[in-house]
């Protein structure tokens, strides 16, 4: 998601950014406004977290949260772990 449509997406998203981190304050949700490196810096400053673990922290909430097209359709080519070995067991069965 470019940070077009993250800002324009912010106003449906605040809930579901204090649900996922819930030691960001309103005023920290009011200060991100839909902005990605403000979201970044929040998680950096709340959760002590390093630069790249809040960047990724980010981007998984942005994906969970229906938010990122490509890790979408990237989780859409790929079988979930478990799918694959049940195909295997049963085939190996018949």
């Amino acid at each position: 998601m470019n940070s077009d449509e993250f800002q324009g997406k912010w106003k449906q998203l605040k809930g579901s950014v204090r649900q996922q981190f819930g030691k960001l304050t309103d005023n920290d949700i009011e200060v991100i406004a839909g902005q990605r490196d403000k979201l970044i810096g929040k998680l950096q400053e709340r959760y002590g977290y390093a630069r790249d673990e809040a960047e990724r922290k980010a981007q998984e909430w942005m994906a969970s949260a229906g938010g990122s097209e490509q890790a979408s359709r990237q989780q859409q080519h790929m079988p979930p772990p478990s799918q694959g070995s049940q195909s295997q067991q049963q085939t190996g069965k018949h």
